[in-house]
This record gives structure tokens, sequence and C-alpha cells, in this order.
């Protein structure tokens, strides 16, 4: 493993458990038979935790369905912070770098110094130059085969 795969973000990001989803699960819909409010929010915020960090797109899918029903005004700064990071890391997860970074930045201006959201955020913008890298090297040999194929064409001409 090279000194670069050290800091890749995957590397960082843990990945959901299959039996602790389960578990968050089977809690989830044990706490919406209770009368707690409260347990019912917290084991939703567990749930969508593993789903966010599930290998699987659909559930990262759901994890940020749930997170997005879930986020209303009357949420404390600590509650808003930590739901707004979920989103970005399933953001992040699904590929929708630009959205993540939106969110991520603003965890930041609730929590400044957050380490584990400045570091999803370096991540972010790591994967975003890595990504638009590929694209110009990708655009470039399209014009290389399109202007290969104009001289071909043009020499055959003659």
């Amino acid at each position: 493993m090279g000194l670069g795969m050290l800091w890749d973000f995957q590397y960082v990001l843990p990945k959901g458990n299959h039996q602790f989803y389960l578990g968050c699960e089977r809690e989830a819909a044990e706490a919406e038979k209770s009368s707690s409010g409260e347990l019912l929010k917290e084991s939703i915020m567990r749930l969508s935790w593993a789903l966010v960090h599930s290998r699987q797109p659909e559930d990262v899918q759901r994890g940020i369905a749930m997170l997005e029903a879930a986020i209303s005004g009357d949420d404390s700064p600590l509650k808003m912070r930590e739901k707004l990071y979920l989103l970005a890391v399933g953001y992040f997860r699904s590929g929708d770098y630009s959205r993540s970074r939106e969110l991520v930045e603003e965890c930041l201006t609730i929590a400044p110094d957050w380490r584990q959201a400045m570091t999803l955020k370096k991540s972010i913008e790591d994967r975003i130059t890595k990504d638009g890298v590929i694209g110009i090297g990708i655009a470039a040999t399209a014009v290389g085969l399109l202007a290969g194929g104009i001289a071909a064409a043009v020499s055959r001409k003659k």
C-alpha cells in the first residue's frame, strides 16, 4: 500500500457493517412503537449514520432522504451540525461532491474547529481536483483523436 493510499478518504471514512445496520433498523422499528419521540429521533440518527456509511448506493440514498426529512428549524446547533455532516458524507459517497462541499461548509460555520468536518472537506476538495484532472485528460485525448482523424482525412485527400 502506497503512502498516498493512507490519506485517501475511503480509509478515513468508516464503512457500514451489515449487522450494525440491521440492529439500527430493528431499533428504529421498536422506537417507532414506543411513546418516546426522543428515542425515535436518536434511533433514526443511528440508522441514518449506518445508511450513509453503507457500501450499497441505495442505502446511502435512503440515508440521505431520512436526514433531509429529519432536518428542522428547531434543531440545536449540535444536532444540526451532526445532520449536515451525515448528509455531506452521504452526498460524498454518492458522488455529489459539490453538494457535499456545501453541506460540510455549513457544518464548519456552526463549528469552525470541527476536525472531522475539516477532514471531510479536504477529502471532497481532493476528489474534485482528482476528477477535474481526469476530466481534462479525457478531453485532451478526445481533442488529440479528433485532430489525428482530421489530419488523416486531409492527408488521404492529397
